[in-house]
């Protein structure tokens, strides 16, 4: 009992220590703002300096407080940061107005862009070093604002690169039929949802699991977030005619055994990776649509022919990240009538009746120290979508997103609420938290 009690006080402290280490760490970035001003800078050569520790320091407290992306937001008379921590943004720093300017010029040269150019939106990366880290990839993109220019910066995390399939949070039927797919030589896997759902990294762990040295794998990416030993990568530059179509072409031409594309954004592209599909090569990429059903006629508005996309798509990966429950905080709820209520509303009754009538309580995190909102890191809820004969038949009458939805849940698909569900049930988020995504 004694070593228990200890355990915990022990457990404890390391949690405070954690908070006052980010306390610390905000109140540096908040102070190094407050010392910078434009006056000062032009009278004190070292005044520039303190620019660099603002931007080098902003990052290393973002990339430690797991952020993703950091806004920096111009407003008449003050510029909010805001950091992105498992996908929702929230206040973190004010800069005072007057070093704005600089702050965007100091991200600006280190991402090679053009410093003299305030009109026009601008994009580029830079690696920053973080003490204990090492180099840490950042993604820029600037653009002039009603109050001056904005800059979001996305932090490219090797963490989530290094995610294996396993990690990713797949249901056992789920992850059966994503092994199966990949195992083919030839097709197409398409991964699914709105922009930050996850779908880059489910492609990255595809493509690792896939990186031998008995085939040749290339990519085509705007922009190429990770780089990968083994594989060879092509970034998306218009300006030199390497547009995803384009691009694709060429990669036809470099005898390439498995292919990624970024993501199916037109007609033409979507034509190439089809056909590259049907000719051999194991193909990979994602596309812009609210479930997985929808992804098949989706592709019928691209022109694609039905045929096509029958005998060519293996499988369609709908996703959503959702927030974790803290462990430290976490504790069981009872869900109420009306709660329940509001769950039978978006829920089939027959999986509510049967997952609900095995346990009725949930889980919540408190809050505390270590998450504050009683969140901490994201994990995926999934749809995966076979293409069965049944659902072939239904791509060539051209059947509507909800008629192929209907047939995939009749042949034991699970949708992306009922994975969430599920995952609720087994303490890993909330309710809440999964009618927030999914209605979002």
């Amino acid at each position: 009992m004694a070593k228990s009690t200890a355990t915990k006080s022990a457990a404890k402290e390391e949690i405070a220590a954690i908070k006052e280490e980010n306390i610390e760490a905000k109140e540096a970035v908040n102070e190094i703002a407050k010392e910078c001003s434009v006056e000062e800078e032009l009278k004190m050569p070292k005044g520039e300096l303190s620019i660099i520790r603002l931007v080098n320091a902003l990052v290393a407290h973002s990339y430690n407080a797991q952020a993703s992306d950091i806004h920096i937001d111009p407003e008449e008379e003050k510029v909010r940061v805001r950091l992105r921590v498992d996908g929702v943004l929230n206040d973190s720093f004010t800069f005072p107005k007057n070093i704005q300017s600089e702050v965007v010029t100091r991200i600006k040269v280190l991402s090679g862009l053009r410093t003299d150019e305030h009109q026009a939106a601008q994009d580029g990366r830079f690696k920053i070093p973080i003490e204990g880290v090492g180099y840490v990839d950042v993604r820029v993109s600037i653009a002039p604002t009603y109050y001056g220019e904005n800059a979001v910066m996305r932090i490219l995390s090797e963490k989530s690169h290094g995610l294996t399939l396993e990690e990713l949070g797949f249901s056992e039927r789920d992850f059966k039929l994503v092994k199966e797919a990949i195992r083919k030589p030839y097709g197409m896997i398409l991964a699914t949802g709105p922009t930050g759902s996850g779908k880059t990294t489910t492609l990255y762990s595809i493509i690792r699991i896939l990186n031998t040295k008995e085939v040749s794998i290339v990519t085509i990416e705007d922009p190429i977030e990770y780089s990968i030993v083994g594989i060879d990568q092509i970034q998306v530059n218009p300006q030199t005619g390497i547009t995803f179509a384009q691009g694709l072409r060429s990669l036809l031409r470099q005898d390439p055994n498995i292919i990624m594309v970024g993501e199916i954004r037109d007609e033409e592209t979507a034509g190439i990776a089809v056909n590259a599909a049907l000719t051999g090569h194991l193909l990979l990429s994602s596309i812009h649509t609210n479930d997985s059903a929808t992804t098949l006629p989706r592709l019928l508005d691209m022109n694609i022919e039905p045929f096509l996309i029958a005998s060519t798509i293996n499988i369609a990966i709908g996703q959503r990240l959702i927030r974790k429950i803290c462990q430290d905080c976490k504790v069981k709820k009872v869900l109420t009538s009306a709660e329940f209520e509001s769950l039978s509303g978006v829920l089939p009754a027959k999986f509510l009746a049967e997952n609900f009538a095995k346990q009725q309580h949930f889980y919540v995190g408190k809050g505390c120290v270590k998450c504050e909102d009683g969140y901490q890191g994201r994990v995926g809820i999934y749809e995966v979508l076979e293409v069965s004969e049944n659902i072939r038949e239904l791509i060539m009458k051209r059947a509507t997103s909800s008629e192929i939805k209907a047939m995939a849940t009749k042949e034991g698909m699970t949708s992306m609420l009922e994975d969430g569900f599920k995952k609720a049930l087994a303490g890993i988020t909330t309710i809440e938290e999964i009618l927030r995504i999914i209605h979002e």
